[in-house]
């Protein structure tokens, strides 16, 4: 068990607050706070607590000074003080004398944010090479560092694994605790029957999430466009759909390791064109057309999916079933967030990226156990590795 920010005493010390804040902008403007939202119960017991809040996230790809100006904190600074109904004070610097002296002014509850931390990234990507003297220099501003940010988890950065390294005290926020939790309880100690559903575009992405789930799970339902790599591996004709000829030996290994563990779709929704507009029709997994492209699953392999996981009691869904963004290829995908929705008595987890903005984009984010907030981080979770984010928490 990790220590939370519940374990340690925070009246009157700097509490460095990593958060993800890493949320989508259009000219300057945030289009979905979620990310912030979600955030707010750390802060606010922080605040509850008395302590002193020193927030930092990063923002976007920042390689060029033109990079900066789109991609600053300040609007994510408003919104936070907005949502908490309580100042917050941006310094708009990622170092130096008026960090400083804003953070020493600080009374007990007070907020302060800085810049997005890639903007050390700039000259030799201090940031997310973990410069040695940066994680040193963040980690002096403050008492205690508090570890929020799951979807940066998976990578070893200065403002994670730089400022543990010379810091005392590093615990998690509430939203790590239930990524934790929820992710890696699935993984490491699931109640049966466990279903894996894995979809999206790429087999080259999930082979060690299929490998480590395979000895997991009881199931594990593969859909999305990297079914097409399964079924080429399987002697099938795919037509013109999206499918790496590289991994097709590799998806040979998997089917044979899988067996009957393996579910594939038995039909697809194909098109002749990738367009929200093309007419479609359904083809059998066996017999599919050579000029048309699978788009979605077809309705008898989600009366399939249905009955696999009508018994299940943990599942772990990563990855859309088609291509959800185009209104009519979107129909498996919802069908799987319907399915999930209404599974009564399961633990159901969307391992973040596009199934979980799916889930939330279908309005079925409050049916859901757990939607993870990092894709990437979530993955290699999925996958049994290490993450060097978590790794840095003291344990209890």
């Amino acid at each position: 068990m990790k220590k939370t920010i519940r374990d340690v005493n925070v009246k009157g010390k700097v509490v460095l607050i990593r958060v993800d804040f890493n949320v989508p902008m259009k000219n300057g403007v945030i289009t979905d706070d979620n990310r912030i939202v979600q955030a707010l119960p750390t802060i606010e017991y922080a605040i509850s607590q008395h302590a002193k809040l020193v927030l930092f996230s990063h923002l976007g790809r920042v390689e060029t000074e033109a990079d900066k100006a789109k991609n600053s904190l300040a609007p994510v600074a408003k919104r936070l003080s907005e949502l908490l109904k309580k100042p917050v004070l941006f310094v708009p610097e990622t170092r130096g004398a008026a960090l400083e002296a804003a953070i020493k002014a600080m009374k007990e509850q007070d907020i302060v944010m800085f810049e997005n931390t890639r903007y050390e990234d700039v000259e030799g990507k201090k940031e997310s090479k973990n410069n040695p003297e940066l994680g040193a220099y963040w980690a002096s501003l403050g008492n205690i560092f508090v570890n929020d940010a799951f979807g940066t988890a998976h990578r070893a950065h200065a403002s994670n694994a730089g400022i543990a390294k010379n810091i005392s005290t590093v615990v998690s926020g509430f939203l790590m605790e239930k990524e934790i939790k929820f992710i890696g309880e699935a993984v490491d100690n699931p109640t049966h029957p466990f279903v894996a559903i894995l979809g999206g575009a790429k087999v080259s992405d999930k082979i060690s999430v299929i490998e480590n789930l395979l000895t997991k799970a009881d199931k594990v339902l593969v859909c999305g466009a990297m079914a097409y790599t399964f079924f080429k591996a399987q002697g099938y004709e795919v037509g013109t759909s999206k499918c790496e000829a590289d991994f097709v030996e590799l998806a040979k290994t998997l089917l044979e390791k899988g067996k009957d563990k393996l579910v594939l779709p038995i039909d697809n929704v194909v098109a002749k064109a990738f367009d929200p507009e093309a007419p479609s029709k359904i083809a059998p997994t066996e017999h599919m057309p050579s000029d048309m492209m699978g788009l979605d699953i077809g309705p008898a392999t989600i009366e399939l999916f249905k009955k696999e996981l009508k018994s299940a009691k943990t599942v772990v869904w990563n990855g859309p079933a088609g291509v959800f963004e185009f209104e009519r290829f979107a129909v498996g995908t919802k069908a799987i967030c319907t399915m999930l929705a209404n599974l009564k008595g399961a633990t159901t987890i969307i391992g973040g990226g596009d199934s979980a903005a799916a889930a939330i984009q279908l309005g079925f984010e409050e049916k859901f156990t757990h939607i993870s907030t990092g894709g990437g981080a979530s993955l290699e979770y999925l996958e049994g590795k290490a993450l060097p984010g978590v790794t840095i928490i003291q344990d209890k």
